[in-house]
């Protein structure tokens, strides 16, 4: 069976403060996007994992392969299957590329495999293979809290077209998080975002977005500064940097604004993509 592995963007992301146990709480707003992965799994008599992109391993540090052992070993599985996995979603681009490749990988076995297990339950043992993977095996837009496993579906009545940008200098998530100064990164309120979502008050989003990671990529890829000036210069209404980065994504509802900076941006030799929202 052929799956979908849609990419996210974090509409807000509040980094609330760090735990005892190392892990930092987060308030977020999650949605899925029409950009994806293709995750092609099945039956076979050994297992075999491969990838159209050269060069990425996929041993026991990818999501795939954590996916595949960790459904083997909660459900007692010893069937064998074989993964492929055609990317599109660029890797340290704040896109959870790899999480919803994880979460492709677990909702196919489990219907593959036939097993009568709730999406929710499902989504909770996913936190085991990766903090994005919850969200990515649900799949909705959502208020995500904690360090990512608590999360609350919302239905999005706002419409608008989503241009992402990244430069070819990715961030790495555990530097971002390592050089957070909570006194001066954004800490945007989620519920705000997401009522403006919710009542198609698309205007007022650019008042309430915001993401704290922000302060450190800047820092670290002087790329994601440049973009953000220059497509905010352009006319989007709304612009932002996603996760950790080196994504920026922008919000409008000018197609030709649009299409134009795609091309201007594209020629500029970053990865460009047009999108929407996923929704249902």
């Amino acid at each position: 069976m052929k799956l979908k592995a849609y990419a996210k963007i974090n509409l807000s992301l509040d980094v609330k403060g760090k735990r005892k146990d190392g892990y930092h709480e987060l308030d977020m707003i999650m949605v899925p996007i029409d950009l994806y992965d293709l995750v092609n799994i099945e039956l076979a008599t050994e297992d075999r994992f491969t990838c159209n992109v050269e060069g990425l391993a996929m041993d026991n540090s990818n999501t795939v392969v954590k996916a595949v052992t960790l459904m083997r070993e909660v459900y007692h599985l010893d069937q064998k299957f074989h993964i492929h996995v055609e990317k599109n979603i660029p890797a340290q681009a704040g896109l959870a590329g790899g999480s919803s490749d994880g979460a492709a990988v677990m909702r196919g076995i489990q219907e593959l495999c036939k097993l009568d297990i709730p999406i929710e339950e499902l989504a909770m043992l996913s936190k085991q293979v990766g903090a994005d993977v919850p969200f990515c095996v649900m799949a909705k837009s959502a208020v995500v809290q904690g360090i990512g496993e608590y999360i609350t579906p919302f239905d999005v009545h706002c419409d608008f077209d989503i241009l992402l940008v990244k430069p070819p200098m990715g961030v790495s998530t555990q530097q971002a998080f390592s050089m957070l100064d909570f006194s001066k990164c954004a800490h945007p309120s989620s519920m705000a975002v997401r009522k403006c979502l919710e009542e198609d008050r698309f205007e007022e989003l650019a008042h309430c977005m915001g993401n704290s990671l922000e302060y450190s990529a800047f820092q670290l890829v002087s790329d994601i500064v440049k973009i953000k000036t220059e497509l905010s210069e352009a006319g989007f209404e709304v612009v932002l940097m996603s996760g950790s980065g080196s994504t920026v994504f922008a919000l409008t509802r000018d197609q030709a604004l649009l299409n134009t900076q795609a091309e201007k941006m594209k020629a500029k030799g970053y990865f460009v993509a047009k999108t929407k929202i996923v929704k249902g």
